[in-house]
């Protein structure tokens, strides 16, 4: 009978000692030391006791007698040395009995309380010991290292965990607070929460972090304190960090960089074309000239000169410039920040066609005669100089009174023609640019049809085309781009071009890039590969590389199998950048929206979903869904106003609502 026993059992990781008021067979009835009355099953009993307690006397007495049996106990407890007992026989590597163990503590003569007093020591200490099957099996030495290491590290964590979450707490309410020890380790975790949410490396910790420093708000929080301590600007670029995407230079691309840009360059072996008057036409904000254009009548011709900047004569294939320009694979342009490829010693100084500066190029100069017809064209590797700088609204403003540039852009007119005939689609759209000013997030969409823009698109899409035929007709190993016909070919319909633009963008095949030359027909092209920019995209670097070194005899600086790799290197690199670019433009798109507050915007319906319409807010080129509404069905193209109710560029949420129409 276990009546009257004082049994002793486990419950929330505490030691529990209780009276057994009645032994029910399957279940003991048990009195506990805070009076609580419950029942257990006879194999959670850790101990039962062989001197039992009356029972039939009255509840304090019960009590009584049970609070002495647990302070002889706890006093008997501390006189465990549980490591002098491990080091004792923790060789023999057996489970041991709680009895033999209390009498190698103890003595020969023990009673109940000396067997308590060892396993509540050993179970309180959980580092030399294991409770198994009702005995305690010594831990190995690695074991004991293991756990004590781990019980070190705890111990850091919770240090850190009191620390971070004072400072925390001090943020939040705007008490000035000296950052902690482990101030560094706590902006980390921050970043991680912020940057992965539920999938952070240390999330569990943070999220116990935040919650101790009682901080609304969940994972937003993170972020919110992290541009509070200075750590992150307002609207700093999460995908930069969460894909590892490069934004400084390191030491040693930058000292080469330096040194490469200082150095004396020779024209020698080079065609002399600084008496051409080469123009370069850019944005007004562009410092890092990659190409330039020059115009000379010989009678009834015209001559052409497109004049790309020779990188490929400055910066050496593998050398930690050339190394850092691969892994960047490109430089990277977004609303109020550019990251380049190369380092602005190079980009933007002595490889950039600056006004009046001599500069080492890769020229094609090409005749057409009076109809607009290609007579002849070669590449040639030269030496020139940039007589003015031009923007597009200065080359349109003067166009009419320029007869240079009358001439390029009647040529560029002939060009497009031309590719159109042989297939090209032309789905250009205005760009959205973004312009940070004193009131506010200003934007406005830039007109890329324009005679200037035209100009240098169909005049660089020559040289790239022609850079094709020359590669493919002499065996010159590069990467060719190309793309298959559209599934479809639309026309512009009633509901316009901008319409239009967007059904025919979904009908396109995907760009491939190949070894070997293929049609490229959304360019009317039956060749293409790019070479144009070899300071803004490393492939570009590449053809020019292939091209100079057949031009000079020297032969082509890469393989078709080295092609292959540097294209596997390049594409995901490519991929990401890109990813970048659109989550860039969605996030200032939202925060321009935020800024405006509850307005209507014109829009058309691309698409109609099941409930929603998914729509094309016209002034902003700005793609978002939209619920449907209770009535006729709007068709496709259909033009409507919708009213932005919510704009989160942190959450990247937006929703807006149909609305009859504009709203002040």
């Amino acid at each position: 009978m276990t009546q009257g026993r004082v049994v002793e059992y486990i419950d929330q990781g505490r030691f529990v000692c209780a009276v057994c008021l009645q032994d029910k067979g399957g279940r003991l009835h048990l009195l506990t030391l805070n009076r609580r009355e419950v029942n257990i099953p006879p194999k959670r009993a850790l101990s039962i006791s062989r001197e039992s307690i009356p029972v039939d006397r009255p509840r304090e007495e019960i009590l009584d007698r049970l609070r002495r049996v647990e302070e002889a106990r706890s006093s008997l407890k501390e006189q465990v040395n549980v490591q002098e007992l491990w080091e004792l026989i923790h060789d023999e590597q057996e489970s041991f009995d709680h009895r033999y163990l209390a009498q190698l503590c103890f003595g020969e003569q023990i009673t109940d309380d000396h067997c308590s007093a060892l396993m509540r020591a050993l179970f309180e200490d959980r580092l030399h010991f294991k409770l198994k099957d009702g005995r305690f099996l010594p831990h190995s030495l690695e074991k004991v290292e293991a756990l004590i290491k781990q019980r070190e590290e705890e111990a850091i964590r919770e240090e850190r965990l009191r620390q971070g979450s004072l400072w925390i707490k001090g943020l939040t309410e705007g008490r000035e607070t000296d950052p902690p020890a482990c101030a560094e380790e706590i902006v980390e975790v921050l970043k991680q929460l912020a940057l992965h949410g539920k999938e952070a490396p240390d999330y569990k910790f943070g999220a116990e972090l935040l919650s101790r420093a009682g901080t609304p708000g969940g994972l937003r929080a993170a972020r919110r304190l992290l541009v509070r301590m200075g750590v992150w600007e307002e609207d700093e670029n999460l995908d930069l960090i969460r894909l590892e995407i490069p934004t400084d230079f390191p030491e040693s691309a930058l000292e080469e960089s330096e040194r490469l840009a200082r150095r004396p360059f020779s024209g020698e072996g080079r065609e002399d074309l600084r008496d051409l008057p080469v123009i370069t036409i850019d944005g007004p904000a562009t410092l890092d000239f990659d190409d330039a254009l020059s115009v000379v009548f010989d009678g009834d011709d015209v001559v052409v000169g497109i004049h790309i900047t020779d990188v490929a004569a400055l910066i050496p294939p593998d050398s930690p410039v050339d190394r850092e320009a691969l892994l960047r694979a490109s430089s990277l342009y977004l609303p109020g920040r550019q990251v380049p490829m190369i380092p602005p010693d190079l980009s933007q100084e002595a490889l950039s066609l600056k006004e009046g500066c001599d500069r080492p190029a890769l020229s094609l100069l090409t005749r057409f005669d009076s109809e607009g017809n290609l007579k002849e064209h070669r590449f040639t590797t030269s030496l020139i100089r940039v007589k003015k700088r031009m923007t597009y609204d200065e080359v349109n403003e003067t166009l009419s009174s320029d007869p240079s540039l009358r001439a390029l852009h009647r040529l560029s007119v002939r060009l497009r023609n031309r590719r159109e005939e042989q297939g090209a689609l032309q789905l250009s759209v205005p760009e959205l640019i973004f312009l940070v000013e004193e009131n506010g997030l200003s934007v406005r969409l830039l007109e890329q049809e324009t005679p200037s823009r035209n100009i240098i698109a169909e005049f660089m899409i020559l040289y790239n085309a022609l850079a094709a035929r020359l590669c493919k007709e002499e065996g010159i190993p590069v990467l060719y781009r190309t793309q298959e016909a559209p599934s479809e070919r639309l026309e512009v319909d009633e509901w316009g071009y901008l319409y239009y633009v967007f059904r025919q963008r979904r009908k396109l095949y995907p760009l491939k890039m190949d070894t070997e030359p293929g049609a490229h027909a959304g360019l009317g092209l039956d060749a293409y590969t790019q070479a144009t920019s070899p300071i803004r995209r490393y492939l570009d670097l590449v053809v020019q590389r292939q091209i100079q070194g057949f031009l000079t005899g020297a032969g082509p600086v890469y393989t078709e199998e080295t092609l292959g790799r540097i294209r596997l290197s390049v594409e995901p690199v490519l991929r990401n950048l890109l990813r970048v670019r659109v989550n860039q433009m969605r996030y200032w798109t939202l925060k321009y929206l935020r800024q405006q507050g509850r307005r209507a915007y014109r829009a058309f319906v691309l698409d109609v979903l099941k409930s929603r319409y998914r729509v094309v807010l016209t002034d902003l080129l700005f793609v978002t869904e939209v619920k449907r509404n209770e009535g006729p069905t709007l068709s496709p193209g259909r033009p409507l106003w919708v009213l932005l109710s919510k704009a989160d560029p942190w959450e990247d949420i937006v929703e807006f609502e149909i609305t009859d129409g504009p709203r002040s």
